[in-house]
C-alpha cells in the first residue's frame, strides 16, 4: 500500500480505480480493508482512496500519553484530498463518519458528496440533553478507558464487540478473528477522546454544502439512533436511508445491503463543476 507523510506521521492507504475521487474512512477496530467490496463496486467510475487511521495498518500509532482530537484525524484526509484539483466525495462509517464530517467542514465547497454510515458524534447527545443515551455510551467509553489504561485489551475488545454486535459475539469468534480484533483495539482508547470531546454544534454540521446521505439500520443501538434523530431534525436538506437490519456493523457484515445504496448515491453526484 502507498504511504505518505504529514507532520511526522506515516499514513497508509489503498488507491484503486479512475474517475472522480472518493475517500473512504473506516470505523473503529477495523481498517481500510473493510472497504474492499465497496472499492470494487466504485472503481470503474471513481478513484477510490481508502485511508488507514492512526494505529491501523502501517499508519503511525497515536502517542500513548497524547490527547487525540477529531481535527488530528481529519488532517490526513485533507492531505489526501489536496492532491485532487476537482471536487471529492467522502464516505465514513461510525467513527470514520465523524472524521468525514470534520474533514468536510474544513474542505467546504470542495466536497461534492458526503456519505455517513451511522456516524458517532456522541457529544451531541450531551449537548441536546439526550442523557440516557449519552450515559449508555459513556459507560462503554469508561470501560474502555479503565481497562485500556492498564493494557487489558481483551476486556476492552470483549465489551466493545458484545455491545456493537450482540452479547456473546466475543465468545463465539473464531480464534483468528478474535486475534485480529484484539490487535485493532488499542486505537479506540484515543478515539474516544476525539469522539466525546468534540464541540462542533449540530447547526454547524447542518451548514455543510455537500450533498449528504445518512444511512442507518432500524435495529441500531440507542445512542446512534438518537444521533440520527438529531440530524433528521436539524438537517432536513440531507437524505436519510434506513435499512431494515444489520445494526451498527451492517457496512461490515451486510455490505450487500449498504454498498448498493452508497454506490448509487455517489454515481448520482455531478462532479463536473
Amino acid at each position: 500500500m502507498p504511504v505518505f507523510s504529514i507532520d511526522g506521521w506515516n499514513i497508509d492507504y489503498v488507491e484503486v480505480g479512475t474517475g472522480s475521487p472518493v475517500v473512504l474512512i473506516h470505523s473503529s477496530v477495523s481498517g481500510n480493508q473493510q472497504w474492499r467490496l465497496l472499492a470494487e463496486a466504485l472503481k470503474d467510475r471513481h478513484r477510490v482512496l481508502a485511508v488507514n487511521l492512526f494505529g491501523y495498518g502501517d499508519t503511525t500509532p497515536w502517542p500513548e500519553n497524547a490527547v487525540q482530537t477529531l481535527a488530528d484525524h481529519a488532517d490526513p484526509v485533507l492531505a489526501l484530498c489536496s492532491n485532487s484539483s476537482g471536487p471529492v466525495s467522502i464516505v465514513g462509517h461510525s467513527f470514520g463518519g465523524l472524521v468525514a464530517l470534520k474533514a468536510a467542514l474544513h474542505l467546504g465547497h470542495k466536497v461534492a458528496g458526503l456519505v455517513l454510515l451511522e456516524p458517532n458524534p456522541f457529544y451531541l447527545l450531551s449537548q441536546h440533553k439526550r442523557q440516557a443515551a449519552y450515559e449508555e455510551i459513556k459507560a462503554l467509553r469508561n470501560h474502555g478507558k479503565q481497562y485500556g489504561a492498564v493494557g487489558d485489551w481483551q476486556k476492552v475488545a470483549e465489551r466493545f464487540a458484545d455491545y456493537w454486535v450482540s452479547e456473546g459475539t466475543w465468545e463465539s469468534m473464531h480464534a483468528k478473528r478474535r486475534s485480529a480484533f484484539l490487535a485493532a483495539t488499542p486505537p479506540v482508547f484515543h478515539e474516544w477522546d476525539a469522539a466525546m470531546n468534540e464541540t462542533t454544534t449540530i447547526g454547524t454540521w447542518a451548514s455543510l454544502k455537500a450533498k449528504t446521505l445518512v444511512v442507518y439500520a432500524a435495529d441500531t443501538k440507542r445512542p446512534i439512533r438518537e444521533i440520527i434523530e438529531l440530524f433528521v431534525d436539524a438537517c432536513p436538506h440531507w437524505s436519510f436511508r434506513e435499512i431494515a437490519e444489520g445494526g451498527h456493523m451492517a457496512p461490515l457484515f451486510q455490505p450487500e445491503l449498504v454498498n448498493p445504496i452508497v454506490t448509487e448515491f455517489l454515481n448520482s453526484i455531478d462532479t463536473s463543476s
